[in-house]
């Protein structure tokens, strides 16, 4: 039967060295047994050093894509990456809105893991307008949902309150990331507030690598697929952590410097301890 297989789609940037973005998204997808598709916004030069150049895709065309997928695939879930301005801000909230392609998985990319902006005020505010209320999951990092809410979050409790503070900007589940950029630090902590209010904490070890590019991307990944073939909320969250872990746990010798996390890693594990 026509698209029985299960389609989940990202809308990102594809990184050249292949370590973030798109291709994040699609090793992802593929190793949670997914179709994954593409509608790509942006192409980015860069390697493990960095990134040396970058260009945006024509507002039509992302439209264009937008059309080809509705007219022939069932996107079951989908998410975004990257978005470099407030235009394509808009332009994929307005083209989510005129498709059916699922539950939306918003990867916030609006500063590193480390603390710097990536996004333009403009863009900031265009994001918290249009692309957040459409959200069934969120996944700032613990600095985006800083900026998102305009707290400091120097404890528990501000944690907690920055989740309930994003939820009612319109998204329905949120799952804040743990800060992990200190190597004295021992494990990762992440706050997640359901729809349904039920709350709770994911810790996980720290890793003090440098292979740790495309981490965000993967884990809304894995959320992405997970709720593309029906799992629930709250599993779909369990295994992204989890998947994640072991892919940043095993190390894979790809670039000189802050390389990719292992997706393949993944493949040794069982479905049920996932």
């Amino acid at each position: 039967m026509a698209n029985e297989f299960p389609q989940v789609l990202t809308i990102a940037g594809v990184d050249s060295d292949g370590s973030a973005g798109a291709q994040a998204d699609l090793h992802s997808f593929f190793m949670r047994g997914t179709y994954g598709t593409l509608i790509l916004t942006a192409a980015v030069a860069g390697n493990s050093y960095g990134i040396h150049d970058a260009a945006l895709l024509p507002l039509t065309f992302i439209d264009h894509q937008f059309d080809a997928l509705a007219d022939d695939l069932q996107i079951r879930a989908c998410k975004t990456g990257m978005l470099a301005n407030a235009e394509m801000i808009d332009n994929v909230a307005a083209n989510l809105q005129r498709v059916d392609f699922g539950p939306l998985v918003l990867d916030p990319v609006i500063s590193t893991k480390h603390g710097n902006l990536l996004m333009e005020a403009d863009a900031f505010e265009t994001l918290k307008k249009t692309l957040i209320p459409l959200a069934t999951v969120i996944t700032p990092n613990f600095y985006e949902a800083e900026h998102l809410t305009g707290m400091t979050l120097d404890s528990d409790a501000k944690i907690i309150e920055a989740a309930h503070a994003i939820q009612a900007m319109g998204a329905k589940n949120v799952v804040l990331k743990g800060r992990h950029d200190s190597d004295t630090q021992t494990e990762v902590r992440d706050y997640v507030l359901l729809a349904s209010g039920k709350a709770f904490w994911l810790t996980g070890p720290y890793y003090p690598t440098e292979r740790k590019n495309g981490t965000g991307d993967s884990l809304s990944a894995v959320i992405t697929a997970e709720l593309g073939k029906g799992t629930e909320i709250e599993d779909a969250i369990r295994i992204a952590k989890r998947f994640v872990d072991t892919a940043i746990a095993n190390e894979i010798a790809v670039g000189h410097k802050f390389g990719p996390i292992n997706h393949w890693a993944n493949a040794l594990v069982q479905p049920h301890d996932l």
